[in-house]
């Protein structure tokens, strides 16, 4: 594909998006490919050269930077205390809650099925383990594995 701005998706040069995939309100860099059955929210950005495998979920508030990997079926969250109502009892709107950040930097690989909770930096080059539920901050350059995820190996060769 190789167009701007549909649906107000901004995509970039060369991006390929497989069948099944809902995309909207959000970025994708030049060179990235977008697995089947993968969900891409408002306000997410996506840098150059990724790859996003299938089944994967990017909510709102994610930001993925340039060259980085996400496995199958990975799931991040934006929100630390989810409800379906609000204090009134009704279904919550947008204005009930606030977006917590994520952040993904260059060069990270995050193995498949994978649970990124909010707020969270994943480090340059780090690695996270398949299966792994990320509960905060990754450095960069390190192996990550676990529920809770934990350090595994420090300092890697990038």
């Amino acid at each position: 594909m190789n167009f701007q701005n549909v649906l107000n998706v901004k995509l970039g040069n060369n991006v390929k998006i497989f069948n099944f995939v809902n995309l909207y309100g959000c970025t994708i860099g030049d060179d990235t490919k977008i697995g089947t059955f993968v969900e891409i929210q408002k306000n997410a950005t996506i840098g150059k050269n990724c790859k996003i495998s299938s089944h994967t979920f990017i909510c709102e508030g994610v930001h993925i930077e340039d060259n980085v990997f996400i496995g199958h079926n990975v799931t991040f969250i934006n929100d630390k205390y989810p409800r379906s109502v609000n204090k009134k009892g009704k279904l919550q709107t947008e204005l009930d809650w606030n977006v917590i950040e994520t952040y993904v930097k260059e060069g990270a690989s995050i193995g498949s099925s994978a649970t990124i909770l909010c707020g969270i930096t994943i480090g340059e080059n780090a690695i996270v383990g398949a299966g792994s539920v990320i509960t905060k901050d990754v450095p960069p350059n390190c192996v990550v594995a676990g529920v809770p995820a934990r350090i595994i190996k420090e300092k890697i060769k990038t």
